[in-house]
């Protein structure tokens, strides 16, 4: 039976990635040696992480803008720090939007004085956040493009005077935006663009260089992109995947055209959870509902099981919402086909039917 994989992350891949990716493991260009064996200093392996750097600049529209990517390791959680680390010296502004601004609000904290503009915490995450203010005086705002968890995501950022920072973990490449905007971008791959491992980090360097705290070598910015994401041993399978499926997107025709395919996946699920009694959803402000990831309830929890069993039959895989909100989530990265989404509101439909 096919499987129609909605989980939150790690996240559905391309079948052609994996394909390939499963090839690699096994004989890597052709050297009858594994990807994850040859030496990640190899002519091979330097190709591979200069062309993920390269396509994800392309993809952003950053080339040649002063900017740098890295492919670093520890996963958004890691930036939470070196953000901080790098960027804080006095004080930071911070949106609080869900549980992972909440945990980067707590690193920086570590470092310096951290102004928390505005909150959702107390109506537990599920709207966003508007009309507030950000000091001047601030060294940087930071806010969370999606939130995985409560199913919300930003539609516009603020202006600002001072640098930009975001965590795009799990929409980066999702929609076209004027990326030139921020002026450092975080990811965490295993959302929307990998497996697992790695994270990139996208950043105007201009902005780097003005703490006047010593920076431990692994958390400074400044010696990763003088080593060129090679500073230490990289995570080379993910950064692999991560460039095979930041390649899909482009012969795909890029983030404009796989904006197109996510805005009707979602207005399909989103349709339909507001048209059948039995569901409602989690989020306060159909404005701030995320594409990516669609959070929903049944109205009556004694159909809960009646549902969970035709959902596992229709081999739906990682619907369930996450305990902090609980429920349902339904994850529609950028590899998940319309048909995955359209066997989810035949499930939905056939439960009103039964009803």
């Amino acid at each position: 039976m096919k499987k129609h994989n909605f989980s939150a992350g790690p996240c559905i891949l391309p079948q052609s990635v994996l394909e390939k990716s499963a090839e690699a493991v096994l004989n890597f260009n052709g050297l009858n040696l594994s990807l994850i064996e040859i030496s990640h200093r190899s002519k091979d392996f330097v190709a591979v992480m200069e062309s993920a750097r390269e396509l994800a600049l392309e993809h952003l529209n950053l080339q040649n803008k002063g900017y740098k990517a890295l492919f670093l390791q520890g996963g958004a959680s890691l930036e939470f720090l070196m953000v901080a680390y790098n960027l804080l010296e006095k004080k930071a502004a911070y949106l609080n939007t869900g549980t992972w601004s909440d945990k980067a609000i707590k690193e920086a904290k570590l470092l310096g004085e951290v102004a928390e503009v505005a909150s959702s915490k107390e109506s537990n995450f599920n709207f966003i956040p508007k009309n507030y203010s950000i000091p001047n005086d601030a060294d940087y705002f930071h806010c969370t493009s999606n939130n995985t968890i409560f199913g919300t995501q930003m539609q516009s950022f603020p202006e600002t005077q001072i640098p930009l920072v975001c965590d795009m973990s799990s929409d980066i490449f999702s929609r076209r935006l004027d990326f030139s905007k921020f002026d450092l971008i975080y990811a965490g791959a295993q959302k929307n663009m990998g497996p697992a491992g790695t994270t990139l980090v996208v950043i105007r360097e201009e902005i780097l260089g003005k703490v006047s705290r010593a920076i431990p070598s692994m958390l400074n910015y400044k010696v990763h992109i003088d080593k060129d994401s090679m500073f230490n041993t990289p995570a080379v399978f993910p950064v692999y995947v991560s460039m095979l499926t930041l390649q899909w997107l482009k012969d795909l025709g890029g983030i404009e055209a796989i904006e197109k395919v996510n805005n009707q996946k979602a207005e399909l699920l989103y349709s339909e959870i507001d048209r059948n009694p039995l569901f409602e959803g989690f989020v306060a402000n159909k404005e701030d509902r995320s594409k990516m990831n669609a959070t929903f309830n049944l109205v009556d929890d004694q159909l809960k099981t009646n549902f969970d069993t035709i959902v596992k039959e229709a081999g739906i895989n990682g619907l369930n919402g996450h305990r902090s909100v609980g429920g349902y989530r339904a994850s529609m990265y950028n590899a998940l086909p319309m048909e995955s989404v359209q066997v989810l509101v035949d499930v939905m439909q056939n439960l009103e039917k039964g009803a």
